[in-house]
């Protein structure tokens, strides 16, 4: 399907203006939405390409600035030391209400957008993965695909490093799948287990894979970067999304 890929919009949230790019089929018509949180570094070239692929399947996907507060808008962080070390400064800097406004007015946007039948879905990687759990706690969202969502076991993210997100795990109303990498050291095999127990003692509905991979295997630039997996990962969130969103596998 071909789309459209370097449309932005600048939305009021609590904490100031944030810069979303949307991405979306170039034909007539309305699809289910989907928020698309990054990692760290901010909507860099390999997060453009993840949300081309989802738009090219029949989504209208947004991507926000996740530090619009800190960094101008379009600010995208390197892949290097100064943008890692950015990026995770300011993941634990922005108070933990920041993200969730963020959330709340990046979906308020997509279930308005023309574009949009006002199904709604949230995915992301690392930090994203995290953010799109969070996000997925408001009852408007049929579903959510997290990445090696970082922070979650730890209950770290934000200022002051004291997030609720475990505790709250029985607001989640819409189904969840949840991808892991079972070399990452970001989320141990004990963290890994944490949530899990979470989402069962609460009763969600979720799916669960591990694979071999690193923390990343998603991004198509590094050395971390598995292709094969990455194209059954697409496929697992194909077929997720097409059940919860009820559109055609």
């Amino acid at each position: 399907m071909i789309i459209h890929t370097h449309e932005t919009a600048d939305i009021p949230t609590p904490s100031g203006m944030m810069r979303m790019h949307v991405f979306r089929p170039a034909v007539a018509g309305r699809f289910p939405g989907i928020v698309l949180f990054s990692e760290i570094y901010q909507v860099t070239a390999p997060i453009r390409r993840l949300a081309a692929m989802m738009a090219g399947q029949g989504h209208v996907v947004c991507v926000p600035e996740v530090y619009h507060e800190y960094e101008p808008a379009g600010t995208v962080l390197a892949y290097d030391k100064p943008g890692t070390d950015r990026g995770n400064f300011l993941k634990f800097e922005k108070p933990l209400g920041g993200y969730d406004g963020d959330a709340r007015a990046a979906l308020d946007w997509l279930a308005a957008s023309p574009h949009c039948t006002g199904a709604l879905a949230t995915m992301g990687v690392c930090l994203g993965g995290h953010l799109a759990f969070r996000a997925a706690l408001d009852p408007r969202v049929k579903g959510t695909v997290c990445f090696y969502a970082t922070d979650i076991h730890s209950r770290t993210l934000g200022q002051g490093r004291q997030d609720d997100t475990l505790a709250r795990v029985g607001e989640l109303r819409g189904e969840a799948l949840m991808v892991w990498g079972r070399q990452d050291p970001h989320v141990p095999f004990a963290g890994r287990q944490m949530i899990r127990e979470a989402l069962e003692t609460a009763q969600c509905t979720y799916e669960w894979h591990e694979f071999n991979a690193q923390h990343a295997f998603l991004r198509d630039e590094g050395h971390r970067f598995d292709a094969a997996l990455f194209l059954q990962c697409m496929d697992l969130t194909r077929n997720f999304l097409g059940r919860v969103l009820h559109i055609s596998a």
